[in-house]
């Protein structure tokens, strides 16, 4: 096996990027990748390892200069365990994250691949003084990343996935108990008598409008954020992504009061972000339609098998039929 690292990643084919990001998911996928590679506050390094001219293994390695993201900052997630100086292996956004191995590998390649993305990591955080982590590991992942590193895995959050194994909101609702199933007809019924115009749209359509609701839930949460800058934010993403991104949106008098932002990757929907002009609503679980309901309708009639929620408010997605599982720090060699 032969080990290199380059730091472009479009210098690498998105089909074999691709082929090793079936499980891993939306965060670690050769587009998003692609999308998020110039953000000024991280060097970025990919490693790969190639068997027989084959691409089996990789992982995108950040120096990290700037953490903008207070649930990337490791020293502040595991105080006393991290110094400032951080190599982010992985995933550095989405909250969910696992190296990069083919899955046709024998367990003992399996090791050994792993065993040089491993190595990379560490190599390239000695050079700069840094510790390397790989943070928001799932659960399949963790152990055998830990057994590599010779560390314990520490447990940082779960994630929330809803399973669809129908082909309609149907399907997923006769999959939940009998109370549960009236409670998601009452809160749709509610949602559908408000009266709001519903609209699916390109994110390069509303990006401004949505970035401004964007602002308005992270004010809410205690994250105050400038409009302009959200609106930026999802205007790159929505040039970094090929506009690939479905806004389900809600619109009152003519203006938007709500919305959910996701993608389609293998055979899941992503859900990215949600947004809300808390003074339009109308008390009719805004919340619960635009982020679950009508993903799940989109979902089940792309043939897609899975909505994927992420972290926190687990006990409103476990309710409505959502798998929890754990996120794990790894630290590496």
């Amino acid at each position: 096996m032969r080990l290199t690292l380059v730091p472009d990643i479009t210098d690498v084919p998105a089909d074999a990027w691709d082929a090793l990001t079936r499980q891993a998911g939306l965060y670690l996928s050769h587009q998003w990748l692609t999308a998020q590679q110039q953000d000024p506050t991280a060097e970025v390094h990919h490693a790969l390892v190639h068997d027989a001219g084959r691409l089996v293994a990789a992982a995108p390695l950040y120096l990290v200069d700037t953490e903008p993201n207070d649930l990337y900052r490791v020293h502040e997630l595991l105080p006393g365990r991290a110094p400032a100086g951080t190599l982010l292996a992985g995933a550095r956004r989405g909250y969910r994250n696992a190296p990069l191995l083919h899955p046709g590998l024998t367990p003992g390649r399996r090791r050994e691949a792993l065993g040089l993305l491993v190595t990379a990591a560490a190599s390239l955080a000695a050079e700069r003084q840094a510790r390397p982590w790989w943070l928001y590991v799932t659960d399949a992942a963790a152990a055998e990343l830990a057994a590599a590193c010779g560390t314990q895995p520490v447990l940082l959050n779960q994630d929330a996935t809803i399973p669809l194994p129908g082909r309609t909101f149907d399907d997923y609702l006769a999959g939940l108990p009998s109370k549960r199933r009236v409670s998601v007809r009452r809160e749709r019924r509610a949602f559908a008598e408000a009266g709001y115009e519903l609209r699916t749209l390109r994110l390069s359509e509303c990006a401004d409008d949505a970035g401004a609701l964007a602002a308005q839930l992270q004010a809410r949460h205690g994250h105050p954020a400038d409009p302009a800058f959200m609106s930026r934010l999802l205007r790159d993403q929505a040039d970094g992504m090929a506009d690939t991104g479905t806004v389900h949106a809600a619109y009152a008098e003519g203006r938007m009061a709500g919305f959910s932002l996701s993608y389609h990757h293998a055979d899941t929907v992503w859900l990215r972000s949600t947004g809300y002009d808390y003074a339009r609503l109308r008390g009719a679980h805004e919340y619960f339609n635009l982020v679950y309901y009508l993903p799940i309708e989109h979902a089940c009639a792309h043939g897609a098998t899975a909505l994927h929620l992420g972290m926190e408010s687990l006990r409103a997605k476990t309710l409505r039929g959502a798998v929890a599982s754990p996120l794990w720090a790894v630290e590496g060699a």
